[in-house]
């Protein structure tokens, strides 16, 4: 005979009761960005550039691989949007799929920053001692480094590469979060919900991750939208240098070293990658100060 594992009536309305208060809480913190008029374009624009990255193979004319003979360097025009580059690729084919490579670098370079770095963070303030001064003056010594510079170090050792990159720009994230997580876990771990958790014999590793961490959501939120658009830049700043997407990968760090030569006979050639790295930088930095308003309990109207 096969056992039928069923929730208890408490345990299931306990689950629904909090998956309604988290989908509320999403929409409470959507609702208040998009209530702010800069916050609002931060999203829009954002969410227009993610969709222009999706669905690069539908909105753009030509492969940005291709090389169309005899069209090298042309103005923008009917055939070629946005003109064309120095091998006659279409540079409106190729700044949608740089988009692609922007978005990839910046959600796993974030992705790897908030794993190791909340993680490392979270441990080094539940435990103290020798593990929080090791942790943290690790990453005072990573911080004592430019990013840029430290950035190049790592890609440097790692070999150019889009996921080289992506680690390399992760590697600098790693230190903000772990002092977020840091502070949050000394903030909370004398408190009596965590005392109440180590009386009833739940482990470190428990209360580090299910009850200290949620607490230390928001001000993460905060610092993934900020880094994301620092990760954007710093991908663009390593291959604008050679180390991040190889040729003919299309990135628009790497378009705009290889526009410096033509900008008086081709100046749309920098221009138009420029202009996508700026608008996405704006839209970014606009979203992150509108996320860190709707999440601070200081800037919300309770009227």
């Amino acid at each position: 005979m096969s056992a039928r594992v069923r929730l208890s009536p408490t345990r299931a309305t306990s689950a629904k009761t909090a998956e309604r208060r988290s989908t509320g809480f999403l929409l409470l913190t959507l609702g208040r960005i998009v209530r702010r008029p800069l916050g609002k374009f931060g999203a829009v624009a954002t969410a227009l550039l993610v969709v222009m990255a999706l669905a690069a193979p539908l909105l753009a004319p030509y492969s940005p691989y291709v090389q169309h003979e005899g069209q090298e360097l042309l103005a923008p025009s009917a055939k070629y949007l946005l003109g064309t580059d120095d091998f006659g690729r279409d540079i409106l084919s190729r700044v949608i799929y740089g988009s692609r490579l922007s978005f990839l670098v910046g959600i796993v370079s974030v992705l790897l920053g908030v794993a190791v770095g909340v993680t490392s963070g979270l441990v080094a303030g539940s435990w103290g001692g020798w593990v929080e001064g090791l942790t943290m003056r690790f990453y005072d010594a990573l911080m004592a480094f430019p990013a840029i510079l430290l950035g190049i170090a790592v890609a440097t050792v790692l070999g150019p590469g889009v996921i080289n990159a992506a680690i390399a720009v992760g590697i600098v994230s790693m230190p903000q979060f772990a002092r977020i997580a840091r502070a949050a876990m000394l903030a909370e771990k004398g408190k009596d919900y965590v005392s109440a958790a180590r009386t009833l014999g739940a482990s470190d590793t428990r209360i580090v991750f299910r009850h200290v961490l949620p607490n230390a959501t928001s001000p993460v939120l905060v610092q993934m939208s900020l880094a994301m658009a620092f990760a954007v830049l710093l991908e663009a700043s390593l291959s604008f240098l050679g180390l991040g997407a190889q040729p003919p990968e299309p990135s628009w760090g790497s378009m705009l070293n290889t526009s410096r030569s033509f900008l008086r006979q081709a100046p749309w050639y920098g221009i138009v990658p420029g202009v996508f790295l700026s608008l996405l930088l704006l839209a970014l930095n606009l979203l992150a100060d509108a996320v860190r308003d709707a999440l601070d309990p200081r800037q919300i109207n309770l009227a």
